[in-house]
């Protein structure tokens, strides 16, 4: 049966037939925020080359597709989250698109749709763009406010893999630690540019680009770059919509010009984030080419509890990141002014009140830039979904979404389980909660925890309707180098086994019980058609090693299709679609045994699809509807079953060939 258009009803996706659908799959892909074929961060690079990089051949190569996709098939995944970068559409220049990278981009599409899979589209950053340690924006839009990146690391002012890292040495170096990409977000170059992309005609009303201001033309062209997408994959129908921009942040917004974030308060309930805690202001006057002493916040690697580090000297030897001729917008909108060889702040509330009015990040930088999004995809497909992100993290720390969201809006926030992601360690019988600061003790705790977490992110949609809406958790995954990559070690050793894997298995297991226990959407970060077993280059991108595949792990005598890492960790039972209401699902690997209940609406003319993999459950899974009557057919070949109910409450049990 084709794929259909789905729609938002309160908290659940519906489609034509008037199904509840559930959506469980993958992003696609990790290297997908980088060029192709040798712009990943384990090769040396300057970003000379930045205008004239192509993006073709990320997720894969199109002769590559067909054995990607029906693998993601097989494992039973139905959505794709796709990557793609603002940077990849108009890498060459303002208003120059990539057309061969947009037509390869609507081609990848549209052979998922061939092999059932739904896509919503990611315009992907992290930390504004690679020539700040990230991913996303082109290089010419730090030309176009002024900036020279080529200064960057010598201002101290950016931690980029490839200007710290010795590659001649390779492995893991202390110089570049792991998941320290992220501390690029509090350095002058990524908070500027967050600054004037969302809130440049507010905070500098005089700042023009071509006789526009610096907000509308950044983000002129970050829209017309989606649009462009946009009207490639319009006649798709697996095509659901837009995500707004990964894990986007502020910038200044709502911070006081002078303060630096060293712990909780109350009216900065987060905790700190791992790097130098720079205000605004000492941002701002490192960029001028004055050294600033900053103290730097640390994290324990065993209980990620935060400390405060002595203060360091940001870029003791006084080099300014402006281009010649160029001045500091925010120094000439009156937020300081330069003294001999320091600042002076002159508004110390100059990013929190503007014209009378309390700033923010959810009313002042989102919200606009939601409605904008909407706007322009909407003009060439008026269903499409927007699938909407604020900063990480937000749940826990109080950050709203915007007042008046788009219609057909999805919360789209992501969550990971901070602890596993940032010690590189876990254990299904013990482990820390970074959240609370507690050891939890056994699988129920951590599930427990896990849950609690989940449904703090969920809430965040209750604001956006009456009925809410439902929430489809973006990003979510281990890293698979756990221990020191110790799986690998052994797969090279030849072990083929579950051992190795069973702490990843345990991990990936608990998330989805919590997700099925609150009937979550999701998709799992990541699938890297490029990953390799080398703890040097995992997903290609500052060492991260996220990817449910790595070509290394691939068994030409498989007889299904290989490559998967802790497969029976992800590769799972669900309910894809309901005939009606869908009120539990539940799966216990151990017992290999699913539940599920259906609230049946007699009067939709189409089959509940449940994915039940092979993996679990062998060639002929035992099904029984224990409560209400139904007629229940399996689907060898697509690995589900189709059931037909008559109406009202009807509970399917499947169970499969025992403890694992």
């Amino acid at each position: 049966m084709p794929l259909q258009p789905l729609t938002v009803h309160g908290t659940s996706f519906r489609d034509g037939f008037g199904r509840d659908v559930m959506l469980r799959g993958v992003n696609l892909g990790g290297d997908c925020k980088l060029p192709y074929p040798h712009g990943g961060t384990n090769f040396p690079s300057d970003f000379a080359d930045h205008r004239s990089v192509s993006f073709i051949g990320r997720p894969f190569p199109l002769d590559e597709a067909d054995e990607h996709l029906s693998r993601l098939r097989h494992w039973g995944f139905n959505v794709l989250r796709l990557l793609t970068t603002w940077e990849a559409i108009e890498h060459a220049g303002p208003g120059r698109r990539d057309e061969a990278y947009l037509d390869y981009l609507a081609e990848i599409c549209r052979k998922a749709g061939d092999y059932g899979l739904y896509v919503f589209i990611d315009p992907h950053e992290d930390a504004w763009s690679r020539m700040t340690g990230g991913s996303g924006a082109p290089g010419w839009t730090f030309e176009a406010v002024g900036l020279d990146f080529t200064r960057f690391h010598a201002a101290g002012l950016s931690h980029v893999m490839q200007s710290k890292y010795d590659y001649a040495r390779g492995g893991r170096q202390d110089g570049y630690p792991q998941m320290t990409w992220g501390s690029n977000h509090r350095l002058s170059p990524g908070a500027i540019m967050w600054t004037l992309f969302f809130t440049g005609k507010t905070f500098t009303p005089d700042f023009t680009i071509d006789g526009v201001n610096v907000q509308d033309y950044l983000q002129s062209h970050y829209l017309g770059s989606l649009r462009a997408v946009a009207e490639r994959v319009r006649a798709l129908p697996n095509v659901l919509g837009f995500d707004t921009l990964n894990e986007p942040v502020p910038g200044f917004v709502g911070r006081p010009l002078s303060y630096r974030h060293l712990g909780p308060t109350d009216t900065q309930p987060s905790n700190p984030r791992l790097g130098l805690a720079m205000s605004p202001l000492d941002s701002l006057a490192a960029a001028r080419g004055l050294p600033v002493s900053v103290p730097r916040i640390l994290r324990d690697p065993r209980t990620g509890a935060f400390s405060i580090g002595p203060d360091e000297v940001v870029n003791p030897d006084g080099v300014s990141i402006w281009l010649e001729g160029r001045a500091c917008p925010f120094e000439e909108a009156g937020a300081y002014r330069l003294r001999g060889t320091r600042v002076e702040p002159l508004d110390e509330r100059f990013f929190q009140v503007r014209d009378g009015r309390r700033r923010d990040a959810a009313g002042d930088a989102y919200g606009p830039f939601f409605r904008a999004v909407a706007a322009t995809v909407r003009e060439v497909n008026p269903d499409w979904l927007i699938f909407a992100e604020i900063e990480p993290y937000s749940a826990f720390v109080g950050g709203p979404f915007p007042d008046a969201m788009p219609a057909g809006s999805v919360n789209a926030s992501h969550w990971y389980d901070s602890s596993t992601l940032y010690t590189k360690t876990f254990d299904a019988e013990q482990a820390f909660d970074f959240n609370t600061g507690r050891t939890l003790h056994g699988r129920e705790a951590i599930k427990a925890s896990y849950v609690k977490q989940l449904r703090d992110v969920a809430a965040l949609a209750n604001s956006f309707t009456p009925e809410g809406a439902p929430t489809l958790i973006g990003e979510f995954g281990i890293p698979f180098d756990l221990d020191e990559g110790a799986a690998y070690a052994a797969w090279r050793d030849g072990d083929r086994g579950d051992r190795p894997w069973r702490p990843h298995v345990d991990a990936l297991t608990l998330m989805y019980e919590a997700f099925d226990e609150l009937k979550l959407h999701a998709t799992l970060w990541n699938y890297t058609a490029s990953n390799r077993n080398d703890l040097a280059v995992g997903d290609g991108w500052n060492q991260e090693d996220l990817s449910i595949f790595s070509r290394d792990q691939q068994d030409p005598d498989a007889d299904a299709p290989s490559g998967g890492r802790a497969v029976a960790g992800f590769c799972r039972p669900f309910v894809r679609f309901a005939q009606g209401r869908l009120i539990e699902m539940s799966f216990d690997a151990r017992s290999c045994r699913l539940r599920v209940e259906i609230d049946v609406d007699g009067t939709i003319d189409a089959d509940s699809e449940i994915y039940l993999p092979r993996l679990h459950f062998g060639p002929e899974p035992t099904i029984e509807v224990t409560a209400g009557r139904a007629v229940v057919q399996r689907d060898a070949s697509r690995q589900c079953a189709l059931v037909r109910g008559e109406g009202g409450r009807l509970r399917i049990t499947v169970q499969g060939p025992g403890t694992r």
